[in-house]
């Protein structure tokens, strides 16, 4: 079965109470990119990016971003 890497970003920072918008400011990141990471749109992922995302929250990649199997639906809701 094929894997994909899925971003965590909004379960992380839904359990930090925490907006995409406070994340761009602490973060100095654009906040359209942290918005794409958060909803799992992400088609490449930078390494400044990601980095700077772990520095601020204090994760580990490992945190950030998973392997889940390929047929998982991508958001909510789908089948």
């Amino acid at each position: 079965m094929a894997k994909r890497v899925k971003s965590n970003l909004k379960a992380i920072l839904e359990a930090r109470d925490m907006s995409v918008r406070e994340l761009s400011r602490l973060t100095g990141l654009p906040f359209e990119s942290l918005r794409r990471l958060y909803t799992d749109e992400t088609k490449q992922y930078q390494r400044d990016t990601i980095g700077r995302i772990c520095e601020v929250l204090n994760i580990e990649l490992s945190d950030l971003l998973i392997l889940v199997d390929d047929d998982e639906p991508e958001k909510e809701g789908e089948i």
